[in-house]
């Protein structure tokens, strides 16, 4: 039977539609973790992919002393943990969070690949919809790819993995992410007869700001940059001025101004603090949009953002609070699923 031989009776778009807001529950959780694995200086605690055989940690003590031995041959530990003096338990606390990093990521894949082959040969699928889930299976599996490739460029001759990857990782994972939410969506529409929602020009815009805004949050993270601005609540000095000053000193642009747009940590700090009123704008303009028809989705945008920008700055005034850092990295992912709702209702009402 072709796709489109596929009877309406056979199909379960609901019952799709619910299997993908779990799985889109399960990345947004993965995007919290991985925020507390770069924080935590996690990330490179486990040094070899197996994507099969690691989902089980070591068992044993010897097992783990052979863990611990292949970590301490990276710069990380030579130059950093080590000589702060990293002992076998410190390196256990690391292993976990980038262990539970990892072991989600299998389980989201699994949570994928068998209801997307159970749903098929059963015949389930809506047509026009199994190309578009078998991409998202794909672009699953490549962010483990890119995962393990963000991984290796701290395990030669960095202490740390490549700010520039970890953007790339994070923005792979967040358009997963929105993908789940808006197919979600389509099959609830196609559930009710309706036609798929088409991203109107705002969506586009508003899509494009918020990347450039989730891209300088992972620079910031991956640079350490939120340290630059200083710290203390209800210090002005750290926020919204950095260090006393609102364009802040200590811009290094001797290797060239494209280089410190990426690389430099004040810099990076001082777009990633403006820029999100450039994103806050067009979300403001997309949720007025949506009050009337879609007053809940327009509501979630205004709560996330809101929340978000309050988290950001207590984050900052904290010294970078791990707490409020991973908060700030999951409201930023339930922003996506929001923005990921509001575009799609903006594109049924096709403006």
């Amino acid at each position: 039977m072709t796709e489109g031989e596929i009877s309406t009776a056979a199909a379960r778009p609901l019952a799709l539609a619910r299997w993908l807001f779990c799985v889109a529950t399960l990345v947004a959780l993965m995007v919290t973790v991985g925020g507390i694995t770069r924080l935590t200086e996690s990330g490179l605690s486990i040094t070899e992919w197996k994507p099969v055989s690691g989902a089980i940690p070591p068992l044993s003590e010897a097992q783990w002393q052979a863990a611990f031995e292949a970590y301490q041959q990276i710069p990380q530990y030579r130059e950093v943990t080590g000589p702060a003096g990293m002992t076998l338990a410190g390196f256990k606390f690391i292993f976990f969070w980038e262990w539970f990093h990892r072991l989600l990521g299998r389980v989201i894949g699994v949570a994928f690949a068998l209801p997307l082959f159970w749903f098929w040969i059963k015949q389930a699928i809506p047509a026009g919809f199994h190309v578009r889930l078998v991409g998202l299976l794909l672009l699953g599996s490549l962010q483990g790819a890119v995962g393990w490739w963000m991984v290796t460029s701290g395990l030669s001759q960095d202490v740390k993995v490549s700010h520039i990857r970890l953007a790339i990782h994070l923005l792979l994972a967040l358009t997963t992410l929105a993908a789940l939410v808006w197919t979600a969506l389509d099959l609830r529409c196609a559930a009710r007869g309706e036609a798929r929602a088409r991203l109107t020009r705002l969506g586009l815009l508003v899509w494009a700001a918020l990347a450039v805004q989730l891209c300088y949050g992972a620079f910031v993270a991956g640079l350490r940059a939120g340290y630059v601005a200083g710290a203390g609540w209800f210090n002005w000095d750290a926020w919204p001025l950095m260090q006393g000053r609102l364009f802040p000193a200590g811009i290094d642009g001797s290797r060239g101004a494209a280089q410190a747009l990426v690389s430099d940590p004040y810099l990076v700090h001082f777009i990633h603090r403006w820029w999100a009123w450039v994103a806050v704008a067009l979300l403001v303009a997309l949720a007025r949009l949506l009050r009337e028809g879609y007053r809940p989705a327009s509501v979630a945008i205004h709560t996330a953002f809101g929340t978000q920008l309050l988290l950001g700055i207590a984050t900052v005034m904290s010294g970078m609070s791990l707490i409020l850092a991973a908060l700030h990295q999951l409201v930023g992912a339930l922003l996506v699923a929001a923005v990921a709702w509001g575009t799609h209702a903006a594109g049924r009402k096709g403006r």
